[in-house]
């Protein structure tokens, strides 16, 4: 796909195959409450219930969407060990038929044990999940440990090929992310960031161009956890312990179907990382540094 300038692609698995597209940073910017978020009605309501607003990134080159990844550094000071755990709630527009029939998109032992464990997460989340379980949708977006990311409505793709993955219509692109925003606020959820992951991490320059305007930064990973479809969690769990470093972000799923290992996997990471010296932090706070 042809992508930005400056950018390389790291791809690895993921739920529909997920990679980690490098993209150069801009500096992050903290924006007033209402233009960090979409216009007209089109993205969250109302943002994470901090003492600052989420900060997205300014514009990229063009006016391009800007593009998060990896804090190289980990902090300001450089020397704490941070990392964020991220969890993409996938479900696409024509699994409908699939849940109807008992197949779970959901996994809501991995949100109890991320409480139990009180691990600070971001949860990118496709509109079509929040519809299928918006009483799940509500309990993430209301909970302060949790912050609620736009993952778009149908888990489709901006870009092709990417993984078998359905396209996206340029046209439909920005009402993906708006119709995602709007099933968020149907839940009650609150806790919405203004902050968008591509399916499948595929992305080029024309699908950035279509997402400026909403005013989301995109948010990549540096660390594929490779627990979409595994069956061994120790497997999973090893992979993210060899690439976590200061300032990464990971890349997991809560969907049960098609990543039933995870939570095997965080109750492995998450004490281990914890006695290397990591404190857990969403996204936000990764990109405030």
């Amino acid at each position: 796909m042809t992508v930005m300038t400056a950018v390389t692609a790291v791809l690895g698995a993921g739920l529909a195959g997920c990679g980690a597209p490098e993209n150069a940073r801009t500096e992050t910017t903290a924006h007033p409450a209402r233009s960090s978020v979409p216009p007209a009605g089109a993205g969250p309501s109302v943002t994470a219930p901090a003492e600052e607003e989420p900060p997205t990134m300014a514009p990229g080159p063009a006016g391009l969407t800007p593009v998060f990844e990896r804090r190289a550094d980990g902090s300001k000071d450089r020397s704490e060990k941070v990392v964020a755990l991220t969890f993409d709630a996938d479900m696409t527009a024509d699994q409908g038929p699939r849940a109807a029939a008992g197949e779970h998109f959901d996994n809501p032992e991995l949100i109890a044990l991320l409480r139990r464990l009180k691990v600070p997460s971001t949860v990118f989340m496709t509109g079509r999940w929040a519809r299928e379980y918006p009483s799940q949708a509500r309990s993430i977006g209301t909970d302060p440990l949790f912050e609620t990311a736009n993952h778009s409505y149908s888990h489709y793709a901006f870009s092709s090929p990417c993984y078998g993955l359905p396209a996206v219509a340029r046209a439909d692109m920005r009402g993906e992310v708006e119709r995602a925003f709007t099933e968020f606020r149907r839940a009650g959820a609150r806790n919405v960031v203004p902050y968008f992951r591509f399916p499948g991490g595929c992305y080029d320059d024309a699908s950035l161009k279509t997402l400026a305007s909403t005013g989301v930064t995109a948010v990549q990973w540096d660390v594929v956890s490779g627990d979409a479809f595994a069956t061994d969690a120790d497997a999973v769990a090893e992979q993210v312990l060899e690439g976590v470093r200061p300032g990464s972000l990971v890349v997991m799923h809560c969907t049960r179907s098609a990543a039933p290992v995870t939570g095997e996997a965080v109750r492995r990471v998450v004490p281990e990382l914890r006695r290397q010296g990591y404190r857990f932090v969403k996204v936000s706070e990764l990109m405030r540094g």
